[in-house]
């Protein structure tokens, strides 16, 4: 058998299945299936976005009063997640809400975070101002009736 550096033109090299996985062990979908979730996870937006939906079901401009971004770029990353299987949708009118199909991923996300050292609850002492009905109504706002005292919730 010669080397590849002496092999001359016109040669076929044939190289052997070492290297493949056995279709009997393991499917190649599932291992497509696994790689699409973790390449979801390959973006700080959408891991972001992720820590957002943790406690609940959040609508694009509840996020975007979260992060700062722009309606369309939260929305191109919402499109990657959902396409992973990790989010869904509803509609409620007009508004769009997101909610996260597994909570387990927020088991790998908590294990991420204490191998990267990084800080817990992000988001939890923020205040954002989002004006869609879903934030408004959890809003309780308080008024002073008149001079009596009497408040109003």
């Amino acid at each position: 058998m010669r080397s590849l550096d002496t092999v001359a033109r016109g040669d076929t090299i044939i190289f052997k299945e070492t290297n493949m996985i056995r279709s009997d062990t393991y499917s190649s979908k599932q291992i497509e299936s696994e790689v699409l979730v973790l390449k979801a996870l390959n973006h700080p937006a959408r891991i972001a976005i992720l820590r957002i939906l943790q406690d609940g079901e959040h609508c694009v401009c509840h996020m975007e009063a979260y992060l700062g971004y722009r309606q369309a770029y939260i929305s191109q990353q919402l499109s990657v997640l959902r396409d992973s299987g990790l989010i869904d949708d509803r509609r409620d009118g007009w508004n769009v809400f997101y909610r996260v199909t597994d909570l387990r991923i927020f088991e790998i996300l908590d294990l991420v975070q204490q191998i990267s050292g990084g800080k817990k609850d992000v988001f939890e002492s923020r205040q954002v101002d989002c004006a869609c009905p879903h934030c408004t109504s959890k809003t309780q706002t308080v008024r002073q009736i008149g001079s009596s005292g009497i408040y109003a919730r």
